[in-house]
């Protein structure tokens, strides 16, 4: 099986199933728009070669490994339709077959200075979150500035989320921050730096402001800004 169609399968599971769940053959046939017995026959080979986890009747799911491959997968594509749609001025409605086709071929060299270009953008044109790259790097600034090949740090080893992704009851550490120069600085005046932990005591349903808690006060600040920081989740530690 060549290797875009196996990313195309992950991409799949990853987009119906999510992280953790399962998805049926028959969802799959529908989103591919091809036989069931296709896909039963498609992830039972992806299966003997470990490529996902896929048990008959029940459904398939992505490995720890197949889920960093989707999510790669999934931040080029969204890097791909901002890049078509507020670059090259294409209708967003027919960007989405486009960054399908050529995701797959995008280089890390290219999706590096793709991002970069595009000022490292928090959604796609059709609202869905893009996630921070998975380089060593603790914000956008050092990227821009080439201060990250200095040291050439390794790739995290663990996933990064936004804290609007925290639970009420959740902590995580600041790790990165998306952004130029003055949403670092602007972060780091309300004591929001990389290492300090935090909790979110109010987060909205909608865009509304959300309110974290940190060093025993409080801080209430934008919904956009709150997505442009990302942290190690369930870390423990006073705040």
């Amino acid at each position: 099986m060549a290797q875009e169609h196996i990313e195309e399968y992950l991409e799949v599971i990853y987009d119906i199933a999510g992280t953790d769940g399962t998805t049926k053959t028959t969802a799959i046939a529908k989103c591919l728009n091809v036989a069931p017995a296709s896909v039963t026959e498609e992830l039972r080979s992806l299966a003997e070669k470990h490529l996902v986890n896929y048990e008959p009747y029940q459904g398939a799911s992505l490995t720890k490994a197949d889920r960093i491959i989707a999510e790669k997968i999934k931040r080029r594509h969204r890097l791909l339709e901002v890049f078509l749609t507020d670059v090259l001025m294409i209708n967003r409605q027919k960007v989405h077959d486009q960054a399908c086709r050529m995701e797959h071929t995008l280089s890390e060299e290219i999706e590096c200075a793709l991002c970069k270009m595009l000022d490292a953008p928090s959604r796609c044109p059709h609202g869905s979150p893009i996630g921070p790259c998975d380089k060593g790097i603790t914000n956008c600034v050092d990227c821009r500035t080439g201060a990250e090949t200095e040291n050439a740090p390794a790739l995290r080893e663990r996933k990064l989320i936004p804290i609007t992704d925290l639970g009420p009851r959740d902590k995580g550490k600041i790790a990165f921050i998306r952004g130029d120069c003055n949403i670092v600085q602007q972060l780091s005046d309300l004591g929001l730096k990389l290492g300090t932990i935090v909790s979110v005591t109010h987060n909205p349903s909608s865009n509304g402001p959300v309110e974290v808690f940190l060093r025993r006060t409080k801080q209430v600040i934008d919904h956009a800004l709150a997505e442009d920081i990302f942290v190690q989740s369930s870390v423990g530690g006073d705040s």
